[in-house]
């Protein structure tokens, strides 16, 4: 009767430790995925391209849409490649273009895989729904859609 309880009890502890490990690992990936995130949002915000390097695959394709005031539409789709969403911040830096403090910076992640996550970011300019894939170790944006600009609502 001890030989049972004894193995139960250590394929129990393994099972804890086990399962601890997978929570840990998320949360870490989880961590990584939203700092990618988060480089994104400030990257543009501050006008760091450092940032935005650390956040953005090289072969970026981001396009959105933004609502026109007077008429209430959407225009054609907007595109940014890595070297414009690059010079775009830099001149954000350069004109001193900065969002107020209380700018909207939030990340809501939205599934972490082993290479692959989506996430939603909420910033002054609107709403981003962001894919990212796992490069070298390394969480970074491949895809971003857009709409502006944020709402109430939103």
């Amino acid at each position: 009767m001890k030989r049972p309880t004894q193995l139960f009890l250590f394929l129990f502890s393994l099972l804890l430790i086990f399962t601890g490990n997978l929570q840990a690992q998320t949360s870490t990936e989880e961590d990584a995925v939203r700092q990618a995130c988060m480089n994104y949002i400030e990257g543009f915000y501050e006008g760091n391209t450092n940032k935005l390097k650390e956040a953005l695959a090289p072969e970026l394709n981001k396009f959105g849409f933004w609502k026109d005031d007077e008429s209430g539409s959407f225009g054609e789709a907007i595109h940014m490649s890595y070297d414009q969403a690059l010079d775009y911040a830099a001149n954000v830096l350069a004109k001193k273009q900065f969002p107020a403090s209380d700018a909207p910076r939030k990340v809501t992640i939205l599934d972490v895989k082993e290479i692959i996550a989506a996430a939603k970011i909420t910033a002054w300019w609107g709403e981003d729904y962001v894919l990212l894939s796992k490069k070298n170790g390394k969480w970074m944006i491949e895809q971003v859609l857009w709409e502006g600009p944020l709402t109430q609502s939103n």
